[in-house]
């Protein structure tokens, strides 16, 4: 799993492995992980997911199945133009 800006604040770490067959469990890993960081499930509840370079959009976590190799982008809402 990959952060970044607002969600890489939030976990105190850029990147980390974390067990999971799907997005969803994945999801629920890093916020055990992250259970005592008081702001990261508010952020990553606001994420968007990218799994290589595919987005999840509007899919079921649940339903997005992950391999070893993926790599899962968490990315926060950015502002701009």
């Amino acid at each position: 799993m990959r952060y970044w800006a607002a969600a890489r604040a939030a976990a105190g770490v850029a990147e980390e492995r974390l067990p999971g067959a799907t997005l969803a469990e994945v999801l629920d890993s890093a916020r055990t992980a992250h259970a005592s960081r008081p702001r990261f499930a508010d952020v990553v509840g606001v994420c968007s997911f990218l799994v290589g370079d595919v987005p999840v959009g509007a899919r079921d976590p649940a339903a997005v199945a992950l391999h070893a190799d993926d790599v899962v982008e968490v990315l926060p809402p950015f502002a701009g133009g």
